[in-house]
């Protein structure tokens, strides 16, 4: 088995605490000693010593510095982003003269909190078999435990196993509104879409041939392109997600039902969901804070600055060099959009 990792994103959702100078995945979350990148690192290497890192040429020395005990040849340098779907690509043409084709390949995300780390080996040790007698792209996807609307759904086909943790993909479902939400969660037939894929570079670039030439012909671009023109050749690509760009158009998917715990961590409230909490609710990391009848709350304070909240419930209080985020945490999926703002008055 082969492990690739994505450490791409944009760190708009966690603004100011991530940036696109220094993403959500570099970050380390409830105090831990370890990034999401580290922590993904460690779980990968539950399964194998094969592990590649793929990110951008603007982070790359970054992700290097926190996984140094990985050598120099197993970082895969996009020369700027160009979507999931090129991401692979540029994974899979790097990987193809290394390695057997007909090994699976395992891709997970950097970013993703996850605590049960024997379900989750259990989970993509079962991927990586499906995916190899079956010969099909297999997907991991976690069952809801809340009506979530900030996720795509995979709707559950028959089950091909007797353990009932594997079934035929029936369908794909886009972001649903909470009606919906709540309708899939009751129904007990769908799982989240983590963005986890299994498959082996011959499965993945037979199903580009079949079901997405225009991916096949970025690979073939890739696959002929001299090193002095591999830059130019990667950035002529248009942007692409691989869900959008191929997986939901190919036939015969597969999904393991995981049987791990997952997070996202796709906002402030998410963020909150996940760390550890004081008798009042309240999380609290930097110095210089102080507090008064304050509940259920999120205070980061990464300067030196003192910060002071008083009579709040249900906030979000973040102070870094970046700029100081005060939002209600059921709000806190808005933050992607004032970034993005915050981004074009720069």
């Amino acid at each position: 088995m082969i492990a690739v990792i994505i450490a791409g994103g944009s760190g708009t959702r966690l603004w100011p605490l991530s940036t696109p100078e220094y993403p959500k995945h570099l970050l380390k979350i409830n105090n831990d000693e370890l990034s999401l990148l580290q922590l993904t690192f460690q779980r990968a290497k539950e399964l194998t010593s094969d592990i590649y890192v793929v990110s951008e040429a603007s982070h790359i020395e970054l992700v290097k510095a926190q996984l140094a005990e990985l050598p120099e040849n197993s970082f895969i340098v996009e020369p700027a982003r160009r979507g999931t779907a090129n991401c692979i690509i540029a994974a899979l043409h790097y990987l193809s003269p290394r390695h057997d084709n007909d090994e699976t390949i395992v891709i997970m995300p950097a970013d993703h909190y996850i605590r049960n780390i024997n379900g989750f080996k259990s989970s993509f040790l079962l991927a990586d078999k499906v995916s190899s007698n079956e010969k099909n792209i297999t997907l991991v996807g976690v069952e809801p435990n809340y009506p979530a609307t900030g996720f795509g759904y995979i709707r559950k086909g028959a089950s091909i196993d007797a353990t009932k943790q594997v079934y035929n993909v029936e369908s794909f479902k886009e972001k649903p509104d909470i009606r919906l939400a709540k309708e899939y969660l009751k129904s007990g037939e769908y799982l989240w879409n983590c963005g986890y894929f299994a498959g082996s570079i011959n499965t993945f670039v037979n199903s580009m041939k079949q079901y997405a030439p225009s991916l096949f012909n970025n690979y073939k671009k890739l696959s002929k392109a001299s090193p002095e023109e591999y830059s130019d050749a990667y950035l002529s690509f248009e942007n692409e997600s691989l869900d959008y760009g191929l997986i939901e158009k190919v036939k015969n998917l597969l999904v393991v039902q995981a049987l791990f715990d997952w997070m996202d961590l796709g906002s402030f409230a998410d963020l909150y969901q996940a760390v550890e909490t004081d008798n009042s609710g309240n999380y609290i990391s930097g110095g210089n804070v102080h507090l008064d009848k304050v509940e259920n709350s999120f205070i980061i304070n990464a300067e030196d600055k003192k910060v002071a909240v008083i009579g709040v419930d249900n906030i979000v209080v973040v102070n870094t060099a970046d700029g100081i985020l005060v939002v209600r945490k059921d709000l806190s999926q808005n933050v992607g959009d004032i970034s993005k703002i915050n981004k074009s008055k720069s």
